[in-house]
């Protein structure tokens, strides 16, 4: 199994590297397939037939990867106002995971298949606008999330006790939060003192903003990286499955790899355009 992990993480990272180098249509489509990938294994979760999930997935990359090509994007307003619908959503999604901590919380299928169309849109818009500022900036929004569920799995098995929410996802600890935090906080205070002109989100939060604020922030978006792990969780154990889908070796579904991204980086792009206002 560890095999296999390693074998098919560095496959990605090598598919990833190689769009980057080819240039931003190479990885505008890349995002759009693994966006394609996370429709089809959602709306699997979601009890519709594979067929119709296909379908719909296919659909959706080629739209997208044909967009871009074609330059053909929506309105700033409307992106603007898709990825707060997003965030929006997340917060009360968040409020729903919390009060089934203890007890269980089920989502009707109709509202996971409007979510699954809504969030993973925003998620795309979302990427779009981040990597207009240039592909480290996107990869450190991604990297709040890496770097969050690397601290949370550490701090959950060295202190964990408490459980976060043992009828969702028995595993995590509201140690692992705190790691998560903590990790994120002191990695960003690092990166903003030592290499102030890289282009990262967690830089031009501390640079625009009283430091505080800044913190607060970054918190957000370590809870909300939280959030996203545990509705996928509820998402899988309320369908019966283990995995959204074997699509990765090891590590199981493309949404197994992205449901802490698809819930932060719709917040992260609001962030940005209220930052360079």
């Amino acid at each position: 199994m560890l095999r296999q992990r390693v074998i098919t993480a560095v496959v990605l990272l090598a598919a990833l590297l190689a769009a980057a180098a080819a240039g931003r249509l190479a990885l505008d489509a890349l995002i759009a397939i693994f966006i394609g990938a996370a429709t089809f294994e959602w709306l699997r979760l979601a009890q519709h037939r594979t067929a119709l999930c296909i379908a719909v997935a296919v659909l959706a990359s080629v739209a997208l990867i044909a967009g871009r090509a074609l330059s053909i994007a929506p309105p700033p307003d409307a992106v603007t106002a898709l990825t707060a619908a997003a965030t929006l959503a997340w917060l009360a999604i968040a409020v729903r995971v919390l009060r089934g901590a203890q007890r269980g919380a089920h989502i009707p299928y109709g509202v996971s298949t409007g979510l699954a169309l809504l969030l993973l849109a925003a998620t795309w818009f979302a990427a779009m606008r981040l990597l207009d500022g240039g592909a480290i900036y996107l990869l450190s929004v991604l990297a709040i999330v890496w770097l969050a569920d690397i601290a949370a799995y550490f701090a959950g098995r060295r202190w964990g006790r408490r459980k976060l929410a043992p009828a969702i996802s028995p595993g995590k600890t509201w140690a692992g939060v705190w790691g998560a935090i903590v990790a994120v906080l002191a990695m960003a205070l690092l990166l903003a003192t030592m290499a102030p002109d890289l282009p990262l989100l967690s830089t031009l939060l501390q640079q625009r903003l009283p430091l505080p604020l800044a913190l607060l922030l970054l918190t957000a978006l370590v809870a909300l990286s939280v959030v996203g792990d545990l509705f996928e969780s509820l998402l899988k154990r309320q369908a019966g499955a283990k995995d959204s889908s074997r699509l990765l070796p090891g590590h199981g579904g493309v949404l197994d790899r992205i449901d802490a991204a698809i819930a932060v980086a719709p917040a992260a792009a609001l962030l940005d355009l209220w930052l360079r206002r």
